[in-house]
């Protein structure tokens, strides 16, 4: 008598991967975050270390991935969208946390969008051709990256000319590309692509306006390069000082007090000139064009037997981490980074589908984080 067939019964773990394998060939969870190992064990009926190992199973055929404290996300399809991300920073001890928030805005919109980034993409060298950064951008087109986003820098009139190099490269190539958070250094006009950037008025005004409502009577501003973002803030500062002595009357002491980071001394030394120039003119509150501008500052007077708040109420921009670790925390503006690159990316669909309009600027709005280094505890004012 033969002997009968014998049945091969997959694992359940394999079984499950392979339902969720087919989930995600119908289009379900593109580029978004899939269920956690939890969910997925409640919906299979299985344990949470069956789904445990179905999601490795997963992950080893390169469809999904997991981020630190975030959970699961299914990778992006082959035909979503590739863009280019180039972040450029002025290089400092903060430089990693200010990359980290623009390059995690765009991270965290590609895992609700189905999108492919790629950070590695260009190099902007110092000495940039117009021709060199076409051929750069027509081999990126060749790897189907169909559009930059481009953080400027602004250390340097360097910098500034090589990226003027890079976008009449990616002009003459057809790429697109859409500057985030501020225009080249140095240049006053309206910007020659398109722009995202942080409402810098708004907010430098917000921050103004809160130091006078804490009781501050002179009240400065810190700015240091010459590019867009901060000659907001600081349009955005005097035009909350015009406004708050209008709101006095003519016999208003309210006066603008701008000091400049000198640009010629390491970073140390600027720091401790702006911190000198606060204590000369006595200020008693200062919004800084960042928040290690303000650490620093607040670092800076410390030393000098002042304190924050009670002497000197300081501001920053940002919303860096360690902002609110320090006590008693720092008072900011936040760059509102998911919201920058979503507009950034939406700008960027549509200049691919009217590649010859005019320029546009998009101003995202943020907002003030109150903290302790402008308000003490038992303030109870505005």
């Amino acid at each position: 008598m033969p002997a009968l067939p014998v049945s091969v019964t997959a694992p359940k773990y394999v079984t499950v991967a392979d339902a969720i394998e087919e989930q995600i060939s119908t289009g379900k969870w593109d580029g978004g975050r899939m269920p956690s190992v939890r969910g997925i064990a409640s919906e299979h009926a299985v344990s949470v270390v069956t789904a445990s190992r179905a999601l490795q199973v997963l992950r080893d055929k390169g469809l999904i991935q997991t981020i630190e404290r975030s959970g699961c996300f299914r990778v992006p399809p082959p035909s979503a969208e590739r863009w280019a991300v180039c972040l450029r920073l002025t290089p400092g001890p903060w430089q990693g946390a200010n990359i980290s928030i623009v390059r995690a805005g765009f991270e965290s919109l590609a895992r609700r969008q189905p999108m492919h980034l790629d950070f590695e993409a260009f190099t902007l060298d110092v000495d940039l051709t117009p021709a060199s950064a076409e051929a750069a951008a027509l081999a990126a087109q060749s790897h189907e990256v169909q559009g930059v986003f481009l953080l400027p820098g602004r250390a340097c009139e360097t910098e500034a000319r090589s990226e003027e190099a890079f976008l009449s490269g990616c002009h003459k190539a057809g790429l697109p590309v859409i500057l985030i958070e501020r225009n080249l250094r140095g240049r006053d006009q309206m910007p020659t692509v398109d722009l995202v950037g942080l409402d810098d008025v708004g907010g430098a005004a917000a921050l103004t306006r809160h130091l006078y409502a804490t009781g501050r009577k002179r009240v400065g501003v810190v700015v240091a390069s010459p590019t867009s973002t901060h000659n907001d803030r600081l349009a955005g500062y005097l035009y909350a000082v015009q406004s708050a002595r209008l709101a006095v009357g003519k016999a208003s002491d309210l006066n603008e007090c701008v000091i400049r980071q000198p640009a010629d001394l390491p970073t140390k030394e600027a720091f401790t000139a702006v911190a000198d120039a606060v204590v000369r003119k006595k200020l008693d509150g200062v919004v800084c064009y960042s928040d290690y501008m303000a650490l620093a500052l607040i670092h800076e007077l410390l030393q000098r037997g002042l304190k924050v708040p009670k002497d000197v109420a300081v501001a920053g921009f940002d919303d860096l981490p360690i902002g609110d670790l320090f006590a008693p925390g720092l008072t900011t503006f936040d760059y509102p980074a998911e919201r920058v690159a979503e507009q950034a990316v939406r700008l960027m669909r549509e200049r691919l589908k009217e590649p010859h309009r005019s320029p546009v600027r998009v101003i995202v709005p943020g907002r003030m984080i109150v903290r302790g280094s402008t308000v003490s505890a038992d303030f109870e004012g505005a």
